[in-house]
């Protein structure tokens, strides 16, 4: 699998991002937000949590301006993957790679701790790694998590069976305890969650490892 990580003045996930799909065994290059074009025969994008551009504006807002930006919108309507974590979550909506937004959690407080994560769906290639019903250990550290939709994407989402992750206990006050999404063609994930930082036992967990090694098993099939 061929990957690349986009970042951002303010990404702060990056190179936690790089190193988780390295040890599931990706080829990753690094790509700055001023580039205009990915590397040749991309399998996935990712694009990293942090404070891009310093959460100005909107969180993602000016991120999904960057020149990357456009080459991230054409990989993924050429049906390629991507991931966005956090911050990248943010963007992925901004971009509307992805429905919905993240606004301010509803306690109106930064939280950064360790929760219960949900799997709802293992159809697809982000997820499938796991089982239904699993319930993982993952970091959250964002300000602005509380995902939010209409009631009609709501319903899409849920009928679709696109919502991949829900909270166990719902942190921020997102919408029907989502954590993360799926588009259509569920080869874009977003999620506020950090699974890049739960691949390494010494950091605390290995809940995360399952998501890019069943990524990588499933293009390495395609």
């Amino acid at each position: 699998m061929r990957a690349a990580v986009v970042v951002f003045p303010g990404s702060n996930c990056d190179r936690d991002m790089a190193v988780a799909l390295k040890a599931a065994g990706a080829d990753v290059q690094m790509v700055w937000h001023k580039d205009a074009a990915l590397p040749e025969r991309l399998d996935l994008v990712a694009i990293p949590g942090g404070f891009s551009f310093g959460d100005y504006l909107r969180c993602g807002a000016i991120a999904a301006q960057s020149p990357i930006c456009q080459a991230v919108v054409a990989h993924v309507h050429r049906g390629g993957y991507a991931l966005g974590v956090c911050n990248g979550f943010q963007v992925l909506t901004e971009t509307r790679l992805l429905p919905g937004a993240l606004m301010r959690n509803s306690g109106l407080k930064f939280i950064g701790k360790t929760i219960g994560v949900n799997v709802t769906t293992t159809e697809s290639g982000f997820t499938c790694g796991y089982a239904k019903g699993d319930e993982l250990q993952l970091p959250v550290a964002h300000h602005d998590g509380n995902y939010t939709t209409d009631a009609e994407t709501l319903a899409k989402l849920q009928g679709e069976d696109r919502i991949a992750f829900t909270y166990s206990d719902n942190p921020n006050g997102s919408l029907a305890d989502i954590a993360g999404v799926l588009s259509e063609n569920r080869r874009v994930l977003g999620m506020m969650p950090h699974p890049e930082r739960a691949v390494d036992a010494g950091h605390g967990g290995t809940d995360g490892q399952a998501l890019f090694r069943g990524l990588l098993g499933q293009l390495t099939q395609a």
